[in-house]
């Protein structure tokens, strides 16, 4: 049997590990804070599992400083950007390339998704989704390196995926995402009961994530840019001119960027 965990990591980070109780496999390893040993070898000690390997979504630190500890304790492949120039990568790959696994035995899907970063990429399984910083829930990463008509071409990609599908962020920002999505809807419902479960998970201790992608096409504005009421907000408040997606998508990132 598969299992899919969190480990948190630096302030909100979150290391995803999939692992069959005896080998892992684990997306986007952050570096330790000063001071503190590696909170994924300790993760992995307790259960006795062994980390088969990496799969890094994007160039950025806090997905990538992991490799090097991960890599000197165990035999790991590390797959990663082609072209992104990050340390430690042994099998780099690109939009539509598989990654197969033995142990666990698992079959990947690569797809580009650029924006966030150019060299940034998404990792399926089938029902399950693992996105870095291209969509949180409720929101979606911050246009760094591409263009927001990238980036909304990327979301537009990931909304094609079964509303069934299982979203595993890389960060703990739906509360703050959904501080924003409420300021623009203060009366959208699908935000307002979902604000309400995600501030009882996290006063628990608990991640708000993964998430349904079909519950966030109702409920993410950065996804929901041919919704009538996204649209209006875009072009009445934000600096949109028309209804096309990449205009209402560019008008409503800029309106998250000064929140």
């Amino acid at each position: 049997m598969t299992h899919i965990e969190p480990i948190p990591l630096l302030q909100d980070n979150y290391a995803w590990v999939i692992h069959d109780d005896r080998h892992a496999v684990i997306v986007d390893p952050s570096y330790n804070k000063p001071g503190q040993s590696s909170p994924i070898l300790a993760w992995l000690d307790a259960r006795r599992i062994q980390v088969k390997a990496i799969l890094i979504t994007h160039h950025h630190r806090d997905h990538t400083g992991g490799i090097g500890a991960l890599a000197a304790a165990h035999a790991v492949a590390v797959y990663g950007p082609s072209g992104s120039g990050i340390a430690g990568i042994t099998h780099p790959v690109g939009d539509g390339e598989r990654v197969h696994l033995d142990a666990p035995e698992l079959d990947f899907t690569v797809l580009a998704i650029p924006g966030h970063t150019l060299d940034h990429l998404a990792y399926t399984l089938p029902g399950h989704l693992f996105c870095g910083d291209t969509l949180f829930s409720c929101g979606c990463g911050r246009v760094f390196e591409g263009t927001p008509a990238q980036m909304q071409q990327s979301l537009a990609r990931l909304r094609r995926l079964p509303d069934t599908t299982r979203v595993y962020c890389a960060h703990e920002y739906t509360l703050e995402n959904l501080a924003f999505a409420r300021h623009i809807e203060p009366d959208q419902p699908h935000l307002r009961a979902w604000e309400q479960e995600a501030e009882r998970l996290r006063d628990a201790d608990q991640p708000t994530l993964p998430v349904s992608l079909g519950d966030e096409k109702q409920r993410n504005p950065f996804l929901r840019w041919d919704d009538p009421a996204i649209q209006r907000i875009a072009l009445e408040q934000g600096s949109a001119k028309s209804h096309e997606p990449a205009e209402g998508f560019t008008a409503i990132r800029a309106m998250k960027d000064l929140y």
